[in-house]
């Protein structure tokens, strides 16, 4: 299916003058963490700083970019291993591995949302103790490696409370760029988000169903691979959307500019039926 969306204004200059070599796109992670509430659905979103280089002022997921010890630790683990996350998103097993960690990891940074336990059976229910917040500051300083963290903590990656939903790639124009996969979540019972992330200035829960009313009416902004993600995990619930993640196909999207009668506009292939 190809879907062609206005060229948002602080695009245009960019888009109709990009610069002759397209940034290399950093590998990225993020989760769409959701609860059931009573409106439906929700996620957990975050309003980026307006002084941020990257989606300023958009609302996002938790997520951020690959960090080398992602890849280069062992990292306890249960649940799916490498090779089936590679299989599902079609890349070499060590970067699938390192994409499960930066988006736990980064989900964990971000929110305090742990999705991480003793062993295969149990998750951490509370992670507002000081250790753990001072944990959080160290992950987002680089000071502490995540597989240290969950090593001292006696802790293993849940990867199995994850599911694969989306990979989207920033259109070639875009200064900085992010090859992302994106994953879905329930919030694990008994867990709630911390702090706020020193990157955003707004946070917090939002039923899908009106994110989706907020985006369309102008009254709050978020890049086209999050309005998607919002509007296809709306038609799940908390306990189902993992089993909706295991039966997708992950295609990879990337958006790309197209001139319509003199008026430019991204053009987008979410793969599936036209």
């Amino acid at each position: 299916m190809t879907v062609r969306i206005p060229m948002p204004a602080r695009l245009r200059e960019r888009a109709v003058n990009p610069p002759a070599e397209p940034a290399v796109p950093k590998d990225a992670a993020t989760i769409v963490v959701v609860r059931d509430g009573e409106q439906g659905i929700e996620a957990y979103l975050m309003r980026r700083q307006t002084s941020m280089a990257f989606a300023a002022g958009m609302y996002v997921f938790p997520g951020g970019g690959l960090a080398a010890a992602d890849v280069e630790l062992p990292t306890p683990w249960f649940g799916p291993d490498a090779a089936d996350w590679g299989r599902r998103f079609r890349c070499d097993p060590d970067l699938a591995r390192g994409l499960v960690v930066a988006a736990v990891r980064e989900t964990f940074e971000e929110t305090g949302i742990l999705l991480a336990g003793p062993d295969g059976d149990t998750v951490v229910a509370d992670t507002s103790g000081a250790e753990m917040q001072a944990a959080r500051e160290a992950l987002e300083a680089g000071e502490l490696a995540f597989a240290d963290f969950l090593d001292r903590e006696g802790l293993v990656l849940r990867a199995d409370l994850l599911g694969a939903w989306a990979h989207w790639i920033t259109p070639a124009f875009e200064p900085r760029r992010y090859d992302t996969r994106f994953f879905v979540a329930a919030l694990p019972e008994g867990q709630q988000v911390g702090t706020m992330s020193r990157e955003a200035d707004r946070a917090d829960w939002a039923p899908l169903s009106a994110v989706l009313r907020a985006v369309e009416a102008g009254e709050a902004a978020m890049m086209p691979p999050t309005v998607t993600a919002c509007r296809e995990v709306s038609a799940f619930t908390a306990g189902t959307v993992l089993a909706a993640a295991a039966e997708r196909k992950i295609h990879t999207v990337l958006p790309a500019l197209v001139v319509v009668d003199g008026e430019p506009y991204l053009e987008t292939d979410l793969g599936g039926p036209a």
